[in-house]
C-alpha cells in the first residue's frame, strides 16, 4: 500500500479500505445537514462499495484517525474527472484540511496525461471555497440536493 504525506498538516492519504466504512459513515453523518441531506447517505454508501480504478476513493489519516475523504470519478477516455464525496469531519473544518484534500486528488489527477478538466457539484455551502481554487458555476439547480441544499456545478479546467 502506498502512502501518501502533507507534512505541513501531518496528514497521511491512502486509498479507501473496506474497513473504513465506518469512520467514513461518520464524517458523513457529521456533516448533515449544513452540507449534505440526509437522503444522500444511501448514495454515499453505494459509491463506497464501489470505489476501484476509475472511481479511486481516499482517506485523510491524522494521529492515527480518518478525518477525512473524498474521491474521484474518472472518464473512460480519461480527459474528464468528477470529485466525489468530499468530506472533513466537521471538528477539524476550517483547519486547512479540506484544502488539503482538495490539493490531493487534484495532484492525483495531473498526474493523468490525458486529463483535461474536473468537474463537481457541491452546494452554495461550499461553492466559494472551491472558486478560491479557480473552479468556476456553470449551473445553480435551487434545492437540488434537498430542501435549502442548491446543487452548484462547477468546473476546473487543467
Amino acid at each position: 500500500m502506498s502512502w501518501n504525506t502533507d507534512p505541513e498538516h501531518g496528514l497521511l492519504f491512502r486509498p479507501y479500505e473496506e474497513n473504513d466504512r465506518a469512520a467514513c459513515l461518520d464524517i458523513f453523518d457529521g456533516n448533515v445537514p449544513r452540507y449534505f441531506d440526509r437522503s444522500e447517505r444511501a448514495g454515499f454508501t453505494e459509491d463506497l462499495e464501489r470505489s476501484g480504478s476509475r472511481t479511486p476513493y481516499f482517506v485523510l489519516i491524522q494521529h492515527a484517525r480518518i478525518i477525512g475523504c473524498g474521491g474521484l470519478v474518472i472518464s473512460s477516455d480519461g480527459t474528464r474527472s468528477g470529485l466525489s464525496w468530499g468530506m472533513v469531519d466537521p471538528a477539524h473544518q476550517r483547519r486547512g484540511m479540506g484544502a488539503a484534500l482538495l490539493r490531493y486528488r487534484l495532484a492525483y489527477l495531473q498526474t493523468m496525461p490525458l486529463m483535461r478538466a474536473v468537474e463537481l457539484s457541491t452546494s452554495q455551502h461550499t461553492q466559494g471555497f472551491y472558486q478560491r481554487f479557480g473552479f468556476a458555476v456553470v449551473d445553480v439547480v435551487r434545492d437540488g440536493f434537498g430542501p435549502g441544499l442548491d446543487r452548484v456545478d462547477m468546473v476546473l479546467h487543467l
